[in-house]
């Protein structure tokens, strides 16, 4: 699963899917968790060793843009969440939110 904490890795309970999987616009079967996570299950059938090791430089090289985008959410979920709006629903619309506009948006 792609989207797991790190704390979550060494944890043996599975995140439970909050909807059933689907397949996204790649091929790949994918699921929302509990946690409001998008989870992918297993790689590309199509996934050699150099393509996985080109996909993790990318992603290390993103790693500070990610840090702060962590850190720009971090911050407004202590804005937004109340005792109307608790931390995991913030998360939970967060994430959603970020989905759908994202989603809208043509890829680089």
């Amino acid at each position: 699963m792609a989207a797991a904490e790190p704390d979550r890795d060494r944890c043996s309970d599975p995140i439970m899917p909050h909807a059933a999987p689907v397949h996204d616009d790649q091929g790949r079967l994918t699921y929302i968790g509990d946690d409001g996570r998008r989870y992918v299950v297993g790689l590309p059938p199509d996934c050699d060793e150099a393509r996985i090791e080109e996909v993790m430089d990318r992603l290390r090289a993103g790693s500070g843009l990610f840090q702060r985008i962590e850190q720009l959410s971090r911050q407004w979920l202590r804005e937004v969440a109340c005792t109307d709006l608790d931390a995991h629903e913030a998360l939970t619309l967060l994430l959603t939110s970020l989905e759908t506009a994202l989603e809208d948006t043509d890829a680089p």
